[in-house]
């Protein structure tokens, strides 16, 4: 009998019997939930309350208490059993009753807690589970502040436990009760430590024993050992047991993620199985340098690859783990090594799809942007970093483990504290980074411990830039601080100061709304095309510099944050993927330099909708390839060869009107894709009935709202349209966006966000006709909430106690009569004025905008052809 057939056998057996022994069971469904305690719902975990508010128009959202009920009914026959509630994240604050007895508290929203409810339980009966649980902010628990949602709710598994009174432990961090360490790792031979504890809830002392059997890929046993435990009456015992060294190991890494298993079963005396614990193996050693980043089994390897929130449109954080476990597939699939969770623990069941898959791991507790001092805040920050280790030590993926992420974030913009005040909460912040430290290089010493900063000279000031081992800098020129070329000099300058300290780019990158297009991108204008910009050059950067360890995109997907006022608001939209994971062009591109496995070409035109083009004019599309050369077809007349740097190629296309088709073939792959255009020669609205204009901006927005694509505005030229005076309001060389904030009851923010100031007559030139004219308006100058993450001062955030007050003509008809929008909308409000208009003559249309006190302002406008 070979030795897989013997243990599937085996394994057979250990299944049967721990049927009989423990049960581990997922209560999820029909929970009771309410936020009074008068109003009930039944809902299903995982869940949120924040689900709606998150993401309307109104500031804030609700953080309070919400509380939740369940009836579970245990028999008499599971009276002698050792029963555990095990609640796999809570939001941020659980306390937990059994049939009215208060059973414990847990702080912190992103690990694991459990209760032993043995004794509170009545057998043959319901027993009534309630769970308070409170999102309000809490100065003692972190994160304090951070740019996202900090959903409430039980959003991860509720599970209930039921075990011998012999068992691995629950007890150290709601573990699994077992570490593995790896001793002599070496491309020749590597061996396996286990440390077990086992737990004896009897009052008497008992045999035990405990099998360790090490399998290959293919289910072979590699390694076995059987010990004899004695285990003392009420008492938990650590034991440490080796295999013996697996000689010439197939070593884990992105490129061959093999993987071993370690099935541990724990017996009786008599051979009666009492539990069981697997978990993956996978030989590896890293460890990082200052001068030639990060090695993996010896080797240099360039980490490339995201962050990640773990929140999804229509759901918040209550995302069933089957459609989270699809990111991580998306993620590998676009041939990234490397995953940082942010900012805080994910659901275990994603760091093994990582051990599966091949992606190193950073993972981290969520001390975010600020400190309390305080005694509580420490001892909550240190429970966090000893919960966080011990419930994703063994997890082979698991490379970086960190603790703090842009602590001076709140300090360097604070106006209000004194300068000792001040100066305490850099004491503070640098004396919990060092113990937080020495409690990671404790528990995981064969980890490499991390930190990210931000651009700010405090880190190397404080001195707290030196504590971790490796540190991230989260840097983003070319979106709130200078220009995209800047971020080499800043990593050449600190390298050269601190020549000693391992660096990688933790954070980068623009928002980016797949909405907005433009042939002219420009800083903070949320264009794709200003998104490929940067990631391109930023890619270029890292790559020339071998003391980079890497670099990891924020984010992987654009994510809930309550308080952004951007393009889409309430989103951050820096993803690579939208919202609801449909990938933005730009995650295509990163698949061109990355994953090398199978020849690959992508046309960037998907969201090219609406595109209008005037006269002669061409268009630029980008073409993304892990190929050296391609020809380029556009309605199969050959249009260029191209060659693929940096993973892509740039050409303008002389698009027709109508339907275009765009083919690119290389030796070894093709792609097509069509492409409908609207050329217009003149604007007589004979091939046309609509033509929208995005007044005061660079880029095309595709309003869905309208189902109409407004054009970039421009100059008056005759015989077509423009501004014949006035200027962009909000725009500078720094910043392209207009007014960074949600504008109320639209959701067409993009195209109420830029505007024209100062801006009395704008002309279009149409022929005679009966036509309906939109005109779009808001007050850019009210006061929004602050947005300290835009990272710069942002001019609409001065609101001085000015009167815009002007008349709205279209040619010489009076349309509005001292329009003022901060007396009718006392909000940054989209309003809309329709009004139908005879021209009768050749003079075409002209909006005439003249000011009583101040200087208008105008966002787009609306023509449509009536006949």
């Amino acid at each position: 009998m070979t030795n897989k057939l013997k243990y599937i056998l085996i394994l057979f057996c250990v299944v049967f019997s721990f049927k009989t022994l423990s049960q581990n069971t997922i209560i999820n469904s029909g929970w009771q939930f309410s936020e009074d305690k008068t109003h009930w719902e039944t809902v299903n975990i995982p869940h949120t309350w924040n689900l709606f508010d998150a993401f309307d128009d109104e500031p804030g959202y609700r953080r309070g208490l919400g509380y939740y009920k369940k009836q579970v009914f245990i028999a008499s026959e599971e009276k002698e059993k050792i029963h555990y509630l095990k609640f796999n994240a809570v939001n941020q604050e659980a306390t937990v009753f059994i049939n009215g007895q208060l059973i414990g508290n847990h702080k912190g929203g992103y690990t694991a807690f459990n209760f032993d409810i043995s004794k509170f339980l009545n057998y043959d009966a319901y027993n009534l589970i309630e769970v308070t649980v409170d999102n309000s902010h809490n100065e003692n628990i972190p994160p304090l502040d951070a740019d996202f949602t900090f959903y409430g709710g039980i959003y991860r598994d509720v599970e209930l436990i039921s075990l011998p009174k012999q068992h691995f432990s629950l007890n150290d961090f709601a573990s699994d009760g077992f570490y593995i360490n790896y001793y002599n790792v070496s491309e020749e031979k590597a061996g396996v430590e286990v440390t077990s504890i086992l737990t004896n809830q009897s009052s008497k002392n008992v045999k035990t024993k405990l099998r360790l059997d090490l399998l290959d890929a293919n289910g072979n046993i590699v390694k076995t050992r059987t010990e004899t435990l004695k285990l003392f009456g009420d008492t938990s015992n650590e034991f440490k047991i080796k295999l013996s060294e697996v000689y010439n190991p197939i070593l884990w890494s992105p490129d061959n993620p093999y993987l071993y298993k370690l099935n541990m079963v724990f017996s009786d005396n008599n051979g009666r199985v009492l539990d069981t614990k697997s978990t993956n193996i996978g030989f590896r050693w890293a460890s990082v340098d200052a001068e030639k980043g990060l090695f993996l089994n010896g080797k240099p390897i360039k980490l490339i690859g995201v962050n990640r929130h773990q929140d999804f449109e229509g759901l918040g954080n209550a995302v069933p783990v089957e459609l989270q476990k699809k990111d991580i597939e998306i993620i590998k699939n676009m041939g990234a090594n490397v995953i940082r969770f942010a900012h805080y623990p994910h659901a275990r069941e994603l760091y093994d799809m990582c051990d599966k898959l091949g992606i190193i791991v950073w993972t981290e507790i969520p001390v975010v942007n600020k400190v309390t001092d305080s005694k509580d805040f420490f001892a909550t920050s240190l429970n966090m970093q000893k919960e966080h280790i011990k419930q994703y030590y063994n997890y082979p993926s698991v490379v970086m483990i960190g603790y703090m992420n842009e602590i001076f974030l709140r300090l360097a913009f604070d106006n209000k504290s004194s300068e000792d005040e001040k100066e305490n909460i850099k004491t503070a912040s640098v004396k919990l980074a060092q113990q937080l430290e020495d409690l990671t290089r404790q528990l995981a010493p064969n980890h490499i411990t991390v930190m990210a900063l931000h651009f700010n000279e405090l880190y190397n000031e404080t001195g707290i830039a030196d504590i971790s081992m490796l540190v991230g800098w989260n840097l983003y020129f070319g979106w709130y601080d200078k220009d995209i070329p800047d971020l080499g000099s800043f990593l050449d300058e600190q390298h050269q100061r601190y020549p000693k300290r391992p660096l990688l780019l933790s954070e980068y990158g623009p928002g980016a709304d797949v909405r907005i297009y433009t042939k002219t991108p420009k800083k903070f204008d949320f264009s794709t095309e200003y998104q490929a910009k940067l990631h391109q050059s930023y890619y270029q950067q890292i790559s020339d510099r071998a003391y980079m360890a890497g670099m990891t995109a924020w984010n992987f997907a654009d994510f809930g944050s309550e308080f952004r006022g951007d393009a889409i608001p309430h989103v951050n939209q820096k993803g690579l993927v939208q919202y609801n994971r449909t990938p933005k062009d730009i995650y295509y591109w990163y698949k061109s330099v990355l994953n090398k496995k199978e020849p690959f070409i992508y046309i960037a035109t998907t969201y090219l909708s609406g595109l209008t083009l005037f006269g002669d004019e061409t268009y630029p599309i980008q073409i993304y390839s892990n190929q050296k050369k391609a020809s380029v077809f556009i309605n199969d007349s050959l249009l260029e060869d191209v060659s693929f740097k940096n993973g892509f190629a740039t050409l303008n296309v002389p698009f027709k009107n109508g339907d275009n088709y765009i083919r690119v073939v290389s030796e070894n792959v093709s792609e097509f894709k069509t492409i409908q255009v609207l050329k217009i020669n003149t604007l007589d609205f004979k091939e046309f009935s609509r033509l929208g204009i995005n007044i005061g901006s660079h880029f095309y927005f595709t309003d869905q709202v309208h189902q109409m694509t407004f054009v970039p505005d421009q100059p008056y030229k005759k015989n077509w349209f423009g501004y014949l005076e006035g200027k962009p309001f909000g725009m500078s060389t720094d910043k392209n966006q207009g007014i960074p904030h949600n504008i109320k009851n639209t959701t067409s923010d993009p195209l109420f966000q830029t505007m024209l100031e100062g801006c009395s007559s704008y002309k279009v030139d149409i022929p005679q006709g009966v036509y309906k004219v939109s005109l779009f308006f808001v007050e850019p100058q009210i006061k929004a909430s602050e947005n300290i993450y835009n990272l710069s001062k942002s001019e609409t955030e001065i609101t001085p106690k000015i009167r815009r007050i002007f008349d709205v003509y279209l040619n010489k008809e009076l349309v509005q009569k001292s329009f003022n929008l901060a007396e009718e909308y006392p909000e940054k409000y989209g309003v809309e004025k329709s009004t139908i208009i005879i021209i009768d003559n050749s003079d075409g249309l002209t909006v005439s905008l003249k000011p009583i006190e101040g200087l208008p302002v105008i966002s787009g406008i609306l023509i449509e052809k009536i006949n």
